[in-house]
């Protein structure tokens, strides 16, 4: 069984050096020369992407945007294999999923969460849209990639899923960040106020994992971008508008992370949005 894996950047190249470490042979595809090179000293075969389709039974995607996503489809459709099932991982959006498994393509939106640390270790969670037939074929690659996985239906539910999670992701990172500084202000040290949240019912995985680890210690170093967390919140706002859902709740924060917050940069760690306060105080 022949794998692939198409965009081999933070996340895509954590899941070859974790494919490799289990043993799996692998072929790799990306733009850039630089990370091409790096997969092929992990001992990944690299070649180009109308190849490794040729070559591939599962073909993982791992690309920045819904349009990549597309692009590639169309690049590789004509060379993939007659069962070959692609594995798309990105966090794209379900048109472009539904669009795609309506043209006869075995195809499975199964966006991840964790961060680069966690595709190298194989710990992800991953969100799976698609036919049951083509996850359960599936299954053993997946098993090597993730600690836990969700069903969520059919093709594009996948990617749903994963927009209602990075949205929710997105307006707790700015909510702690005000209840901290709320708490600061009426004298309680942070670290032991995310304790005291944390026992109830205000927890998330913001105040539990990213503000310890990343937020309250100065690190931000998770892997995830500033740019890349302003596209899922772009992604949330355009299916609310596309399946007429107001997001009035949300829309605050999102005018934060896409307008207010102008001065950290797309590069930055997206975690630096707890650094945003709107009085500059």
């Amino acid at each position: 069984m022949k794998i692939g894996i198409i965009g081999c950047g933070n996340m895509g190249g954590g899941m070859a050096a974790n494919l490799i470490g289990r043993g799996q042979s692998i072929i790799c595809f990306d733009p850039d020369p630089a990370i091409l090179a790096k997969m092929s000293g992990l001992g990944a075969q690299t070649t180009s992407a109308i190849d490794l389709a040729a070559a591939c039974d599962h073909i993982i995607l791992s690309l920045p945007r819904a349009e990549v996503v597309r692009a590639v489809i169309d690049q590789i459709t004509p060379h993939l294999k007659a069962e070959a099932i692609v594995l798309d991982t990105s966090t794209s959006t379900p048109a472009t999923s539904q669009a795609i498994s309506a043209r006869g393509i075995r195809f499975v939106d199964g966006p991840v969460s964790g961060g680069p640390a966690a595709a190298r270790a194989g710990t992800m969670t991953m969100l799976l849209g698609g036919a049951v037939a083509d996850i359960s074929a599936l299954r053993p690659l997946i098993d090597l990639l993730t600690a836990k996985t969700v069903v969520v239906g059919a093709s594009g539910a996948g990617h749903a899923a994963k927009i209602a999670n990075n949205m929710l992701c997105a307006a707790n990172l700015v909510l702690v960040a005000e209840a901290v500084r709320l708490g600061a202000a009426s004298g309680v040290d942070p670290a032991a106020l995310l304790e005291g949240i944390n026992a109830g019912s205000g927890r998330s995985g913001v105040s539990e994992v990213n503000f310890p680890k990343w937020v309250l210690n100065g690190a931000f170093n998770s892997g995830f971008t500033m740019g890349l967390m302003r596209k899922d919140v772009g992604l949330a706002l355009d299916l609310a508008a596309e399946k007429g859902i107001p997001l009035d709740g949300f829309a605050a924060i999102a005018r934060i992370w896409r307008e207010g917050s102008a001065e950290i940069v797309d590069a930055a760690d997206f975690n630096e949005i707890t650094k945003f306060n709107a009085k500059g105080a």
